[in-house]
């Protein structure tokens, strides 16, 4: 155990108190009315997405498949942090249960590796529809689209359950404070009292064999379709196919880009302000961005928007 002149008493924490993001007063509220406006876009959006793939036969296809998969676990990575922090802007003592804490962990890193994994699916879908597009509906038929989603979900929801039980078993005994505005494994185990290291070897295998596995898969896969795409003697074809691919790579490059910064950077070096500053861009802004970067360029989802409204199920 970590020696007692460090100032933590052996009373085991049962309750945490966030920080939040800010402790400025006056800014509680423009930050409330801000993050309330950017979750309801996140729902409507990605909402919207869902049901509009379901509901247009054109749209049945792998990658819209997996693109709706992608809103619904959007959905729930943001839910999983943003009501809680919304209801502690009005808190002055943001306090939370070991057990609330536990619970919301597990279900934002669920949601947040199972993203990483259905990233890697939807690079893999973009390689056969680029390199074998006659045999493309034979290879990505649906019962193997649906086996893919479900590994990304159990390949998630097992690498958290790992990570949480890793996080929260450790003896905790204060202080109770947490520098942060959701539960985030980082910070709880630097509350520990007894040796961590075993603990952070755990969080960091699973951090790498899924978040790191993940993005390295994309980059090899791009690098191929990128190799196939300039061997394209058409320039039609090529723009074609790279316009195909640019939505999930600037999606791909957010979300690994912010996550990564804040989970592989040396402690030494970390910066809390920061973090908290890219943690609401990856846990927070990118639920919202993602249905929009899905479908402003995207000539077939805009057309599928015009039918719906033309069948009167959104008003004119």
């Amino acid at each position: 155990n970590r020696p007692m002149a460090m100032g933590r008493n052996e009373t085991s924490v049962t309750i945490f108190t966030l920080q939040g993001i800010s402790d400025e007063p006056e800014l509680q509220v423009i930050f409330f009315v801000l993050f309330l406006g950017i979750y309801i876009m996140t729902l409507t959006w990605n909402l919207g997405l869902i049901i509009l793939i379901r509901s247009d036969s054109h749209l049945h296809s792998p990658m819209y498949f997996f693109l709706s998969f992608l809103s619904f676990i959007d959905i729930c990575y943001s839910s999983s942090i943003t009501p809680r922090m919304l209801s502690d802007f009005f808190l002055v003592e943001k306090t939370i249960s070991f057990l609330a804490c536990a619970t919301q962990y597990f279900f934002f890193a669920w949601m947040g590796l199972a993203e990483c994994c259905l990233l890697a699916v939807m690079a893999y879908d973009r390689s056969v529809a680029i390199y074998s597009p006659l045999r493309y509906s034979t290879i990505m038929h649906l019962p193997i689209c649906g086996k893919l989603v479900a590994g990304a979900y159990v390949a998630g929801g097992l690498g958290s359950l790992v990570q949480t039980t890793a996080g929260f078993h450790l003896h905790i005994c204060g202080p109770k404070i947490i520098n942060h505005f959701f539960c985030d494994i980082p910070q709880i185990i630097a509350l520990s009292c007894s040796n961590p290291f075993i603990n952070q070897i755990m969080v960091f295998v699973v951090s790498i064999c899924i978040g790191v596995f993940s993005f390295l898969f994309i980059i090899m896969s791009y690098v191929y379709i990128t190799v196939i795409i300039l061997k394209m003697p058409s320039a039609k074809g090529r723009a074609k196919a790279f316009n195909t691919c640019a939505s999930h790579l600037t999606a791909v490059t957010l979300f690994f880009g912010t996550a990564l910064s804040v989970y592989l950077r040396p402690s030494s070096g970390h910066s809390k302000h920061l973090d908290k500053v890219l943690s609401v861009f990856y846990t927070i802004l990118i639920p919202m961005l993602n249905p929009m970067i899905y479908s402003l360029r995207n000539k077939e989802i805009k057309d599928a928007l015009k039918r719906l409204m033309k069948r009167g199920k959104f008003p004119q």
